[in-house]
């Protein structure tokens, strides 16, 4: 008799197990589910030469100017709409999910690297035939921008670091990383996180990257979730945030950086802080940089219409002075507080 409640209590334990594991595990979501909810008329999906198939969009004027965007850690080209919107009338604004992230997904070579980012976006930019163009990227994205004008420079005609990683960051006591983040870097904690990604830890991440919290929609929150979950995009990023830091070599080569370049920062940027703007602009001669006080560290979305007419500003003052064949003066800046408009502030020699 014993024996046998024993059995019973064992089965309910197993029981309950189960439910819980039910309950936390959730599997990849495929390609014809989440297709339809973040695919759009101007999504293209472009096979390139290394057999990864991009999610790219080409919008906005199509015989205008060309500038790329490249978006950063967990997020997707969705990140970029609201510049595409304001630019667009103007500007040819092509934008991308990268290796591991989105509708792209999984690639084939497995190399969530930054050089093999910057692979990625080459191919997508020849197989759309463009030739020269304005380049940006916020965050990860950032790093990527900063590397591949460094290897692409006769093809980039501008920079725009939002924000942006590419210079090795000391230990920051109390910054705002995202529970996923720091649980990604985790061993043992991030082989988990291929099963176990609740929406919350999600949800978390995004609010610690903005100060106006009421730009963290649900439809932000579901998004960034049903992508996080995309076929292979766990595994991506596994694999990514067990890979050797790059900010060191990156860094090595910024004063090498030619063209024009715009650095855009939140003030209050919990992740990347805001002292890393002025060591970018250290680094590259002649950039200019704008602070966004209130803001943190995605302020494409989080203060768009200031960010992108700032960018329309510098981007119209780049144009301008290729056209007449100016070359930019290599002017030390640092980043100020102002209302929006691009200021260049010299600094004194140390």
């Amino acid at each position: 008799m014993v024996k046998r409640g024993l059995q019973g209590v064992g089965i309910l334990i197993l029981l309950a197990i189960v439910v819980i594991a039910v309950s936390v595990v959730r599997f990849d979501k495929s390609k014809d589910e989440l297709l339809p909810k973040y695919a759009n008329a101007a999504s293209q999906f472009i096979v390139l030469p290394d057999g990864a198939t991009a999610h790219v969009r080409d919008q906005g004027n199509r015989s205008g100017p060309v500038l790329v965007l490249v978006h950063g850690s967990n997020a997707s080209l969705h990140t970029w709409e609201p510049w595409v919107q304001i630019l667009g009338a103007k500007y040819r604004v092509v934008t991308m999910d990268m290796p591991g992230h989105g509708l792209t997904g999984a690639v084939p070579n497995d190399d969530y690297s930054r050089t093999g980012m910057v692979a990625f976006v080459h191919e997508v930019t020849q197989k759309l035939g463009l030739t020269r163009y304005a380049i940006g990227g916020n965050s990860m994205g950032g790093g990527v921008a900063a590397q591949y004008t460094e290897t692409w420079p006769d093809e980039v005609s501008a920079l725009i670091l939002v924000d942006a990683a590419g210079i090795p960051r000391k230990p920051q006591p109390g910054a705002k990383i995202p529970l996923a983040f720091r649980l990604a870097q985790t061993p043992v904690l991030n082989k988990l996180l291929l099963y176990v990604t609740p929406r919350s830890i999600i949800a978390e991440g995004l609010h610690k990257v903005f100060v106006d919290q009421s730009k963290v929609t649900d439809e932000m929150v579901s998004r960034y979730y049903d992508l996080t979950l995309y076929d292979g995009n766990r595994r991506a990023t596994g694999i990514r945030f067990r890979l050797p830091p790059s900010d060191e070599a990156t860094a090595e080569k910024l004063g090498a950086i030619k063209v024009p370049t715009l650095i855009l920062w939140g003030e209050k940027d919990g992740l990347i802080p805001v002292e890393y703007a002025g060591e970018f602009a250290k680094r590259i001669p002649g950039s200019k940089v704008v602070i966004y006080p209130d803001v943190g560290h995605i302020p494409m979305e989080e203060a768009a219409d200031k960010s992108a007419a700032d960018v329309g500003a510098f981007l119209d003052a780049s144009l301008a002075a290729e056209a007449a064949g100016a070359a930019p003066e290599p002017v030390e800046t640092a980043p100020v507080h102002h209302d929006g408009k691009i200021e260049v502030v010299p600094v004194s020699p140390e």
